[in-house]
């Protein structure tokens, strides 16, 4: 597959998984389900299908240098910075461009970087379905098969059958919905339409900047006209800083795929999970025989009567009589909660932001 590029999208500075996802260590760059860190294991399941200088990545300055301690094998040039958070239509943009610039044939998959895959070969082969998807000229969008009716995602559904693409059938995508209520998540797991969007997607780069050009005219032109003038010279950061304020902050689902044309779903089965919450955990953890989950240094555990409960902590810790009860711990916190009342987490990340306590965040 020549030209092709991963660009791994590893900007977030999320904090959903607080204590432990800190604004300065967001959970990109925590080892929360294997023994590396989210982004190292995104950049690994990425071999053999893409050599290191075929790896991008689009981040933000204060976030760059724990990335690059993470994967030093990807070279310093391929670590694409933006100036400020700025949502992930700018960022997206931001390393098309830079790509399209080396190379004007460039193929192009855009990936996350705080996602869990477990079925990494069939990741690869689905990468691969993409890239002969986006020859023909298709945005190809991975559309993850719904296990139940969830509220928390968008939803893709499919239309006509394209065919079969390194063994997966592509389907013509009939449009996004955006986080539906209940009742409109059961009606689209029974129809067997629809899949969850898995945010990662597949198109030539050329094309990309056409969907840019055709619905974000103003972006376009800040980026193509301005930006490739500079790029590679030592007038680059400081021509980005100047046209970075002007861009429009929006997510790339509302800026280009809800309205992109010749747009392709593939649906998959990867194991994916957005490990988004704290009760995600027991879905991509290795649990005991009573549904416990522990992660730490500490070896030692004392568990009597516990069931369905999640550890995180470097201390030796004891539990008696619980269930469904989510404890963790870092060096200047140390939160309990019910398996049932993870969401309410941003409760506290806004309760911290209102009483100014900054250093908690």
């Amino acid at each position: 597959m020549e030209h092709y590029y991963a660009m791994i999208m590893a900007g977030g500075g999320g904090t959903r998984l607080w204590p432990m996802s800190r604004q300065d260590t967001p959970k990109q760059v925590l080892s929360l389900v294997e023994e590396t860190s989210m982004f190292k294991t995104s950049v690994d399941r990425l071999a053999p299908l893409f050599a290191p200088d075929q790896i991008y990545v689009v981040t933000g300055r204060k976030f760059m240098e724990q990335l690059r301690a993470h994967a030093p094998e990807i070279p310093a040039q391929n670590f694409i910075i933006e100036p400020y958070a700025k949502n992930t239509a700018p960022a997206a943009a931001l390393g098309i461009t830079v790509i399209h610039h080396r190379d004007p044939q460039a193929t192009i998959a855009i990936l996350t970087s705080d996602h869990h895959i477990s079925k990494k070969d069939a990741f690869r082969d689905v990468l691969t379905a993409g890239y002969e998807l986006a020859q023909q000229g298709y945005i190809a969008t991975l559309g993850i098969s719904p296990s139940y009716p969830a509220t928390g995602f968008g939803y893709i559904r499919q239309g006509e059958e394209l065919g079969k693409f390194n063994g997966f059938t592509a389907y013509t995508s009939l449009g996004f919905t955006e986080k539906p209520n209940a009742v409109t998540a059961t009606s689209f797991l029974a129809s067997g339409e629809y899949t969850w969007n898995s945010g990662m997607f597949i198109w030539k780069a050329s094309q990309a900047l056409d969907e840019f050009k055709r619905q974000q005219p103003a972006m376009h032109a800040l980026f193509v006209d301005q930006l490739v003038p500079a790029i590679d010279t030592n007038e680059f950061e400081a021509r980005l800083q100047e046209i970075w304020d002007e861009l429009k902050d929006i997510s790339i689902d509302y800026a280009v795929m809800e309205g992109a044309e010749n747009m392709a779903v593939i649906p998959i089965d990867i194991g994916w999970n957005d490990v988004g919450s704290w009760d995600a955990m027991f879905e991509v953890l290795k649990l005991d025989k009573f549904g416990n989950g522990f992660k730490g240094r500490q070896p030692e555990r004392v568990i009597l009567d516990t069931r369905n409960t999640l550890v995180y902590s470097d201390k030796l810790i004891v539990t008696i009589g619980l269930e469904n009860i989510i404890i963790i711990e870092t060096p200047d916190a140390l939160m309990v909660c019910h398996k049932d009342r993870t969401q309410d987490v941003k409760e506290v990340v806004n309760h911290l932001l209102r009483t100014k306590n900054y250093k908690y965040l």
